[in-house]
This record gives structure tokens, sequence and C-alpha cells, in this order.
């Protein structure tokens, strides 16, 4: 391990904004944070917002920077990624973000009943092998841990260079019959990039400068909770091109 990966974990154990559990805390079990981040963290009754595989934190840091009213919470098992956004973050004494060092599979064990207003995932894995279809951010069993923490009327955005998983998202907002208020296929090509759009993290840079479009989807779950597994015609084709592409 490099040293200056070494610097950035040593100086993340100095921040207060950053959280980070072991293992054994939250592996099924329940963070004490969970349903106290108001309370216990904040020390406020804003509205929080969860920003998913937040990376540096730009995302994380913008939006904050942007609405002091509402609180910021970055997501990502990177430390040495997230090293950036706190370090900004407590050089700027910002009050309104936190960082959370963990697996998203593990959120369940940091926020209770309507505890999240919104959220963002931005440029995730696109996951595009069917086998890993599971583990994408819009797929099933991910929504159902939103459901269990996003509160009535919150939004998740999903913003990505992949026309694939932008059309996965949208087929799985179609299976379930999801409320959709977005479904762009190109925000800036379209004018549709307002001030918070036109936020860039470092991988939107370095895909706007491959030529490839961004797409933004915005969409709620309308009260649902439960999102049975299925499967998508799109990953068919998708695997059909691939093995062309090997013969």
């Amino acid at each position: 391990m490099g040293k200056d990966k070494l610097r950035r974990f040593a100086e993340n154990l100095t921040f207060g904004c950053m959280i980070q559990p072991e293992f054994e805390e939250i592996f099924n079990r329940d963070h004490p944070l969970k349903g106290r981040w108001n309370e216990d963290f904040f020390h406020n009754d804003k509205p929080i917002v969860l920003e998913l595989g937040c990376g540096k934190g730009e995302y994380t840091i913008a939006l904050a920077q942007r609405d002091p009213e509402r609180n910021y919470i970055g997501i990502d098992i990177k430390g040495a990624r997230m090293w950036r956004g706190a370090k900004t973050a407590t050089e700027s004494g910002m009050t309104n973000v936190a960082f959370v060092r963990t697996r998203i599979e593990f959120i369940n064990s940091f926020f209770g009943e309507g505890e999240i207003a919104e959220i963002w995932i931005t440029f995730p894995d696109p996951q595009l092998k069917t086998r890993r279809a599971k583990k994408r951010l819009t797929a099933p069993l991910f929504l159902e841990r939103y459901a269990q923490m996003l509160a009535q009327d919150g939004a998740i955005n999903l913003k990505t260079d992949s026309q694939h998983l932008f059309a996965y998202t949208s087929a799985v907002i179609d299976h379930f019959s999801l409320p959709c208020e977005v479904a762009n296929d190109d925000i800036y090509g379209s004018g549709y990039a307002d001030e918070v759009l036109s936020v860039k993290t470092a991988y939107e840079q370095m895909f706007l400068e491959r030529g490839l479009p961004i797409t933004y989807t915005r969409f709620s779950l309308g009260g649902k909770r439960s999102f049975e597994w299925f499967d998508w015609e799109g990953d068919d084709v998708l695997e059909k091109d691939n093995e062309e592409a090997r013969l």
C-alpha cells in the first residue's frame, strides 16, 4: 500500500465528519446512529440526503454547499477516495456533511424508517454482466433496501453515462409502475442540466471528454415496499452482442 494512501487513512481518523465502523459493528446489527442522525450527529431536524457510491465526495460537497437547509451523507467503501470530500468538509467547516465508509449492502444498518429524504446515485458501476445484475444499485433488491429508509415522498436520482443502466432502470420503473419525474438520455445535449445536474464528478468529466452522453433519471417508490426479481430482455440482448463480439 502506498504511503499517500496510508497517510489518507490516518487522516480520515481525525475527521469528525467521517464514520468508519468495523464489520462486526454493522453485520446483522444496527449502528448506534441508526434513526438518530438528526439528534446525535447533525443536531438539527433538517432532511437528510444520501449519495451512494460517493467516490471523492464531489456531489455530496457540492449539494451541501448549495443547500445548507439539508444534511448530506456520502456512502462509499473506498476510504482513500472519500478522504478528499471529508478533508474539504473539515477545512471548510461544513456542519451539514458526513461520510460513511461502508458497503452499500449494509446501509439499512445505518438508517431508520423514513429517515432519508432523498437518494443520489452518481455514476455507479453498471454491472453489465447479467450474472451481476442483482448488484445494480437500481435493482429490485436495492429498491427494497431504499424502501425501508426513504421517506414516503422521497426521490431517487440516478446520473450515469451507461445507456444500459439507464435503460435497465427505466425497465424497472415500468415493471413496478413507479412514479417517474424525469428520464433524460442526454442532459447536456438536450439542455436539461441545471446548476445541480451540472456538478461534475471526476468520472463524469472523463466520460464527457470521451463524448459519452450523460443520462439522468428521477423516480420514487410510490409507497411500494416489496420488489420481486425479474429478468430483463435487455440483458439477453447485451449477452448476445458480447458473445457475437467474442466469435
